[in-house]
């Protein structure tokens, strides 16, 4: 007795409705489940229009492509000090970008951090605890800093993780000073800023951020180290051009600072308004290209450029075009070592050699010649130390093996950051000993206040010589500007924010 119908037609029949069942199935499970799912992978969410993965990683997940050989290294130096109650230091960078020069600048921090966590391990004579190292991306501009920050709160109070300290913080935004405010001040988890430069992002008397230690020279502290660089360059022969976008403290404390230097100059600030995600170009150049003719026809020989790298190679493009033959020396600040890496500038150097010429320059965070073999500095840096990082980057480099991928320190980006994990290193084995195995928060807060004097840190950088608020005092600033023919940044000298170099004891003055 058959119950159904028998026969090709009906078998058609069947099959066709149970593919529908399966696409649709299919398509609700995608679109209810996989599509919807916010996990990248644990500890990391997709967030925003964008879709970002962002979070906190031990390596094992590559926010992008071209950090997958230097996350496989820190993945593999976690692994190994696992169980050997190693105390962790975060990361907090931005990890991703559209702008390839942008995306080549994260990949050289954690490169940074990377082997300042390799020599805290193995170069070290054993001292303790181990560092293992944690990757934070806040995502573009830290827009969700706050999960992954809430993150890091929860790994600093677990037994398990031992976060002690954050480092990183690289770019100086709104809200940049709002992750470090909650960090330090609302969350007490010591901060070691990177190439953090802005002046309203650090402690004075207020102590707005408890626990903040910065390595890099401020805007301020860059401007008095090129003002005695510059000191023949007349006000009168100077004008200012800066970005008055709002909510970036970087272009902010740029501007005063140069405005200062620009005093008595006879004509106004020509003034520009970039895009709010300063990566984009918008429509900047036709801007710029009308500013061009004004400033051929001012007496002015020095052009102080508040704003970032885009904005500065639209800018320098424009000037290279323009029709008076007069020789202009930009200065601006250190962000300009973007330029070096940035693709869409790299056939556009013959802007600086057209006409009279421009000589573009400013002051860098770090520069490998500033304390190379042929550095005469008496005090204020090492060699050694320079020269040892150059033997990580060396070795963390094979021919055959796992790399890190492509590295150079020639624009800083390493230097900057492996200085500040080495801070951060420098401040929690400082408090690691007796009986002391794991140092809390507020002895790792607090070991800021000793690292000057015979305590200072050695950076690749300079001397770090922290004052009674964590700012550095008196550090080297390396003066560079762009040679067209070596495409890259080549070292002038080194200058000073307090007008000469530090004794040769790092000593803090009574007034910071």
């Amino acid at each position: 007795m058959k119950l159904l119908p028998d026969g090709p037609l009906y078998r058609a029949v069947v099959i066709a409705v149970l593919a529908v069942a399966v696409g649709a199935g299919g398509y609700f499970l995608y679109n209810g489940v996989i599509r919807n799912d916010p996990s990248c992978a644990t500890g990391v969410e997709r967030r925003g229009p964008r879709h970002e993965c962002t979070g906190v990683t031990d390596g094992g997940y590559s926010f992008a492509k071209p950090l997958a050989p230097v996350f496989g290294r820190i993945k593999a130096e976690n692994d190994s000090v696992a169980g050997k109650n190693p105390a962790t230091i975060a990361l907090m960078i931005p990890m991703t970008s559209d702008n390839a020069a942008e995306q080549r600048e994260f990949v050289e921090q954690v490169q940074g951090a990377y082997l300042a966590q390799y020599r805290a391990n193995h170069r070290a004579n054993g001292k303790q605890p181990p560092i293992r190292l944690v990757l934070a991306n806040p995502g573009r501009n830290y827009a969700y800093w706050r999960p992954v920050a809430d993150a890091l709160v929860k790994a600093a109070a677990s037994d398990k993780e031992n976060l002690r300290a954050v480092a990183g913080i690289n770019i100086s935004l709104r809200e940049t000073a709002e992750t470090v405010r909650y960090l330090t001040h609302d969350k007490g988890i010591p901060v070691v800023a990177g190439p953090m430069t802005a002046d309203d992002i650090k402690n004075g008397a207020d102590n707005a951020y408890p626990g903040l230690a910065r390595i890099a020279p401020s805007n301020t502290d860059q401007a008095q180290a090129l003002g005695s660089y510059g000191a023949d360059i007349k006000p009168a022969e100077t004008m200012v051009v800066e970005d008055i976008r709002e909510g970036d403290n970087y272009l902010t404390t740029l501007r005063g600072t140069f405005e200062k230097l620009a005093t008595g100059a006879p004509n106004a600030p020509e003034t520009f308004r970039s895009p709010q995600d300063f990566t984009e170009e918008g429509n900047l150049a036709n801007d710029f290209h009308q500013m061009v003719p004004d400033i051929c026809s001012s007496n002015a020989k020095t052009i102080y450029f508040a704003g970032r790298p885009v904005q500065l190679r639209q800018f320098l493009i424009e000037l290279g075009g323009r029709n008076c033959d007069k020789h202009y020396t930009v200065v601006t600040g250190s962000h300009a070592s973007t330029l070096t890496v940035d693709e869409k500038f790299a056939d556009q150097w013959n802007a600086l050699t057209k006409g009279a010429g421009i000589t573009v320059r400013y002051a860098a965070l770090a520069h490998p010649d500033a304390w190379g073999e042929g550095s005469t500095e008496a005090t204020g840096g090492s060699k050694d130390a320079l020269r040892e990082l150059a033997s990580l980057l060396h070795d963390a480099q094979p021919s055959s093996g796992p790399s890190i991928g492509p590295a150079s320190l020639s624009d800083g980006r390493i230097i900057i950051t492996y200085d500040a994990v080495t801070t951060a290193v420098a401040g929690i084995r400082n408090d690691t000993v007796g009986a002391v195995k794991m140092p809390g928060l507020t002895e790792v807060r607090d070991s800021w206040l000793r690292l000057h004097g015979t305590n200072r840190v050695d950076g690749a950088s300079g001397w770090i010589c922290l004052d009674q608020y964590g700012n550095p005092r008196n550090k080297a600033v390396p003066i560079v500007h762009l040679d067209p023919t070596t495409r890259t940044a080549v070292f002038d000298r080194t200058a000073w924010p307090a007008g000469h170099a530090p004794d040769a004891n790092c000593s803090i003055s009574s007034d910071g």
